[in-house]
């Protein structure tokens, strides 16, 4: 942030002359006095860099840093490369807003339209957004897309994360859609619970989740099948990671694809910021919210950037849009290119699998304990549920050496994840403190 400082007092002045007027009360005389405050601000006094650094530095002591994470549900503790840091730390990108301009924004533009090109080759849809809040504001602004004026009910399965149900409802509740929570079988989304349920007058769409929040692996060729047979659409949670190893949702049938864009590039931060990612087919193209880029050239001829494809109702006609979504995650949206930009697809796929194979070791080492056993047996990615006696207290035991276990589940089962962080030294290391507490 070296040229982001605040202007002297002498440029001020010179500002304010270039106006005509001498002091910053004659460029607000024009506010009645009343209104005015007439005493110091109560802020406390400022601090030099020296005082700053130790009181952050003190603050940040009082954070527990684990040497090991072995938790997900949403958000995941990947590998990232330095130059992804590097590149999106530059003052230029982080202190640019959104394009409003966009003829003098072509470097944002530019960097938006390949995030754009990105999510479409990982989804396998025809057209990406420039990115929303957060996966679960991506699922709910899916679920949107698909309502009509007489397809107004949403089928939501139970086995999709917690926090985007939540939002999901909260939406239908504000919109006036009937929403149907579609129950679990197994671990997985149990489709034959609403097979008497679908409508072709008032079906609007089903959002499944694969991997879903417990891990498991969904069918979603066999679902977008069944939504497809009354005229709604599916939606597919996914996650981007996953896809470097497993089949597209374009390629399962699904007409929309969103998700959480924090596994690329992303740290875990204390929640965010994140990222919404949302693509789908050409069909729906005019119906996905917020901003799309494009690309075109100007009248010489050369390569140009332009805003594209932005529905009127979002700006003037508030009231009558599917959304009011005006604004996107830039700054993440670019992370997650360079991240993108910089594994490649190779990179991405070792990633993928070395998610994979680190998550099976684990669960066989750990179904192996005397007490511990894996509650669901389809396929999984990355993450998986166990049952075991006592989960508190083996979480406990695990975060006194250092390392963050999996999730507590109500039910008293843990949610485990492994990423391509998780060296074999540190799974073996958790499932010896599990076996010795368990014993």
């Amino acid at each position: 942030m070296g040229s982001y400082i605040p202007s002297t007092v002498k440029e001020r002045q010179e500002m304010l002359e270039s106006i005509g007027l001498s002091s910053i009360d004659q460029l607000f005389s024009h506010i009645p006095e009343e209104l005015k405050l007439d005493r110091e601000l109560d802020l406390p006094s400022g601090k030099s860099e020296m005082e700053v650094s130790r009181v952050m530095n003190n603050i940040a002591s009082h954070s527990v840093v684990f040497d090991s994470i072995f938790r997900g549900a949403g958000a995941y503790d990947h590998y990232i490369p330095s130059i992804v840091k590097s590149v999106t730390g530059k003052e230029e990108f982080v202190t640019a807003y959104t394009p409003y301009q966009a003829e003098i924004s072509q470097g944002v533009l530019q960097s938006i339209f390949e995030y754009q090109t990105m999510i479409c080759e990982l989804t396998g849809m025809d057209v990406s957004n420039a990115s929303v809040y957060d996966g679960a504001t991506a699922a709910a602004e899916a679920v949107n897309m698909c309502c009509e004026r007489s397809r107004q009910v949403v089928f939501c399965s139970e086995a999709a994360h917690p926090d985007n149900i939540r939002v999901i409802k909260t939406y239908c509740w504000a919109s006036g859609h009937q929403l149907v929570m579609v129950p679990v079988k197994d671990g997985k989304t149990d489709l034959s619970q609403i097979a008497g349920q679908l409508d072709k007058k008032t079906g609007a769409c089903l959002y499944i989740q694969s991997p879903n929040f417990f891990g498991q692996i969904e069918d979603v060729q066999q679902a977008a099948e069944l939504i497809h047979s009354v005229g709604a659409k599916l939606i597919c949670a996914c996650n981007p990671i996953a896809l470097g190893l497993l089949k597209t949702p374009a390629e399962q049938g699904a007409d929309i694809a969103v998700g959480e864009g924090q596994p690329l590039g992303m740290p875990l931060s204390f929640g965010g910021p994140y990222l919404g990612f949302m693509a789908t087919t050409s069909a729906m193209m005019r119906k996905l919210p917020g901003r799309i880029v494009g690309q075109t050239t100007d009248v010489d001829g050369k390569r140009a950037f332009v805003l594209t494809l932005q529905a009127r109702e979002q700006h003037i006609r508030r009231e009558k849009a599917s959304s009011n979504i005006c604004s996107n995650q830039a700054l993440c949206a670019m992370t997650a290119s360079v991240y993108l930009a910089a594994v490649g697809p190779d990179g991405l796929r070792q990633a993928a699998c070395s998610c994979y194979q680190k998550a099976h070791y684990l669960a066989e080492q750990l179904s192996q304990i005397e007490g511990v056993s894996l509650r669901y047996t389809g396929s999984f990615f990355h993450e998986f549920v166990t049952d075991q006696p006592d989960a508190a207290k083996v979480l406990d035991a695990l975060q006194k050496e250092g390392i963050l276990g999996g999730l507590p589940l109500e039910d008293g089962g843990i949610l485990w994840c492994a990423t391509e962080k998780n060296t074999k030294e540190d799974i073996d290391r958790v499932v010896e403190i599990v076996r010795k507490e368990l014993m």
